[in-house]
């Protein structure tokens, strides 16, 4: 099943062997063709990261590198790729208020937070979008090496770091996490996280990260098994969708119930029950308190849609 989810689409060559070249790297940075994407933390009523965008003409927007020159910025530009011969970076002002302010009072452009962004934005921005926040969450997660505590440094324009005392490199990482709805004839499985997620009549797919030494089907088997007390077997796998808060992999799938009766994990499930294809028909297509289900940035929607109209 062909599925494209928010988050994915992205049109750009990550230039795998360009990039091993340094000195391609700051070539790029300095021709004027090149093009940078604005990110910034914000720490006010709106809090978050956030991406400056044209909500008008619902596209990224790209400042050039005379601007990155003039203003001399702390951290380094990343490099995301190239896409018909010019190359992309994304930038991190959050450390410059002035230049946020700058940015934030041009018309016609304003800063989004990432989810916000995203369903306003093309699918292949909200691709480029995934991939720029989910190096930027790992570069703050990794200014230091894991073995010796050291200094790492950014190498290959931001595809990964090394330490400056022991020459350790490390790289990004991605967190597969599998999502799953379990049907079991015409009901469907669905859950209620504790912590932010609890609230009122809201459910989505039951979901959790896939352990080492884990397949995707023994994961689903034993998130779904742990969760609700259910054990699942005909597991497929649906589709997928980058989410980088701060940098997982949805995997979305399908399972079968083999048993009934729920018996939820009380510490990590507020409530966990089954639910009628009607009413999940209904609760889709004509939104209320009654149940209220994830948004369609979400693959949660996705894969409960597919499941509930058959496609």
């Amino acid at each position: 099943m062909q599925n494209y989810q928010l988050f994915s689409g992205n049109p750009l060559d990550r230039a795998e062997k360009e990039r091993r070249d340094e000195n391609w790297i700051q070539k790029q940075l300095n021709l004027s063709s090149s093009k940078f994407l604005v990110l910034a933390n914000f720490d006010d009523e709106d809090a978050g990261l956030k991406v400056l965008i044209s909500p008008l003409s619902k596209q990224l927007i790209w400042i050039n590198n005379e601007f990155i020159k003039f203003n001399k910025l702390e951290k380094p530009p990343v490099f995301l790729g190239f896409f018909e011969d010019i190359s992309y970076f994304y930038i991190d002002i959050s450390e410059r208020n002035d230049l946020v302010r700058l940015l934030d009072n041009v018309e016609n452009q304003a800063f989004y937070l990432i989810r916000s962004a995203a369903e306003i934005l093309s699918l292949s921005n909200s691709g480029i979008v995934a991939q720029a926040v989910a190096q930027l969450n790992w570069h703050e997660n990794h200014n230091f090496c894991s073995y010796c505590g050291n200094r790492n440094i950014i190498q290959r324009g931001g595809q990964s770091r090394i330490c400056v005392s022991c020459n350790r490199h490390h790289f990004p990482r991605t967190d597969p996490v599998v999502i799953t709805v379990v049907s079991s004839g015409e009901y469907c499985l669905l859950g209620q996280s504790r912590g932010r997620m609890t609230r009122g009549s809201f459910y989505s797919a039951l979901a959790g990260f896939v352990d080492q030494g884990e397949t995707i089907e023994e994961a689903v088997a034993r998130e779904v098994m742990e969760e609700s007390g259910i054990h699942v077997s005909d597991i497929k796998y649906l589709f997928s969708q980058p989410w980088p808060f701060p940098y997982s992999l949805m995997i979305g799938c399908h399972a079968t119930a083999n048993t009934t009766l729920i018996n939820k994990d009380d510490e990590e499930m507020n409530d966990v029950q089954w639910f009628s294809r009607e009413r999940i028909q209904k609760a889709l297509l004509e939104p209320d308190s009654d149940l209220i289900l994830p948004g369609s940035i979400a693959i949660a929607h996705h894969l409960i849609k597919s499941w509930a109209f058959k496609e």
